[in-house]
């Protein structure tokens, strides 16, 4: 993937706005564990940086997703990862299904108002019993006249506790667990919704993660994003971008802590030399420097792949599986050269060993990753 001068300017202009609007911040979004989402969201949809890949017609750019990918590492510059990941669920894990299958009534009533940063959008998929298993979910949308009557929970939400909608998956039928299932936007005022609690979290602090119910909820049967039964579908292809997503914002984040523990080892004083003089904290650091260039090659290649039209499942899933790894060894490898003050809990890099190690389990667990990548190699035994 080869980025233009129009790449750049957006990696300026977002680098930018990083350093006068977010980071400054960040601190005390983290301590009180959230983060104005609307706020920040509104300045973000000001700067045409939420709908980026989305239709010209309701207020996006219409640029192809090489474009997301580079806003997406460009997030990586923020001091914690709660922000990157409230953003990138906006504008690569809530929307997506909803430009490309949903109505020009639905997509008004909530992907403009989601570009513009005016609404706040949350993805209703994990549950209790139902995180990486997608088609496990059992919450249900049972029809009544031209309604859809929901009923059930999701847990593990990222935004939900300030969302104005959700983009529910719900079954809607009794089929098969792969064609029974249907997207429904939800708007989240609507009665018989609870806001049922906040979860803490080890890492993530300044993004709100909610437990969210839904009794006897009534919400037309127009809010389903394109056709009935086809949710899971949608949801699969969604995750392409997701898992694309994911792996180009740890590119940056992890750049940065290599580049912070360079700075610091080579100041920090031990046994009469600098920490970083020592042959295996340099030699590791080039390693770990590596591994993360090999990420970026990956995920630019899975991206070209993916702006040519081919199905780029096994190659997102192995830049996904790939950023998870190295978001726990980097900052894990680094975290041991600061010594004690990487023990301490306002520090950047020990921030990124607590937040990074969700990326081996949301969007998909490195065994999800794992399996799918063997099903493309024809070496799972179910698939031989």
């Amino acid at each position: 993937m080869q980025l233009t001068h129009e790449h750049q300017e957006l990696k300026r202009n977002l680098k930018r706005f990083i350093d006068d609007e977010i980071n400054p911040h960040v601190d005390e979004w983290e301590a009180a564990e959230q983060f104005p989402a609307h706020e920040v969201f509104r300045k973000l949809g000001r700067l045409g940086l939420l709908g980026l890949t989305k239709p010209e017609a309701y207020g996006g750019a219409d640029l192809d997703y090489s474009y997301a990918v580079v806003m997406a590492e460009t997030l990586g510059h923020i001091h914690c990862g709660a922000i990157p990941m409230a953003i990138g669920v906006q504008t690569d894990m809530a929307t997506p299904a909803l430009a490309r299958f949903g109505s020009e009534a639905l997509c008004r009533q909530f992907l403009e108002p989601a570009i513009a940063g005016e609404q706040v959008g949350c993805i209703g998929v994990s549950e209790p019993g139902a995180g990486s298993d997608v088609a496990s979910v059992k919450t249900t949308a049972r029809k009544d006249g031209d309604d859809y009557i929901i009923n059930g929970g999701k847990m593990w939400i990222t935004n939900s506790l300030q969302a104005d909608w959700m983009c529910l998956l719900a079954n809607t039928s009794d089929g098969p667990a792969h064609k029974n299932k249907s997207l429904i936007m939800v708007p989240m005022n609507t009665p018989g919704i609870t806001r049922a609690r906040k979860i803490r979290k080890i890492g993530m602090m300044a993004s709100d993660t909610g437990v969210i119910h839904f009794d006897d909820v009534r919400v037309p049967q127009r809010y389903r994003i394109g056709e009935e039964g086809m949710g899971f579908t949608y949801q699969m292809q969604q995750f392409q971008e997701e898992r694309l997503w994911c792996a180009a914002n740890a590119i940056q984040s992890l750049t940065n802590c290599i580049e912070q523990t360079i700075a610091y080892t080579g100041e920090r004083m031990a046994f009469g030399k600098a920490v970083l003089d020592n042959q295996s904290v340099h030699f590791r650091l080039a390693e770990l420097k590596t591994e993360v260039e090999s990420l970026r090659a990956l995920t630019y290649m899975a991206t070209e792949h993916y702006l040519a039209g081919q199905d780029v499942t096994e190659w997102a899933s192995m830049a996904k599986l790939k950023a998870g790894r190295l978001m726990r060894t980097v900052p894990d490898a680094c975290l041991q050269f600061w010594g004690g003050m990487g023990f301490t809990w306002d520090n950047l890099v020990s921030r990124l060993y607590r937040d990074g190690r969700l990326a081996s389990i949301g969007g998909g667990a490195d065994e999800v990753m794992l399996g799918i990548i063997c099903k493309h190699m024809h070496t799972l035994p179910k698939a031989r």
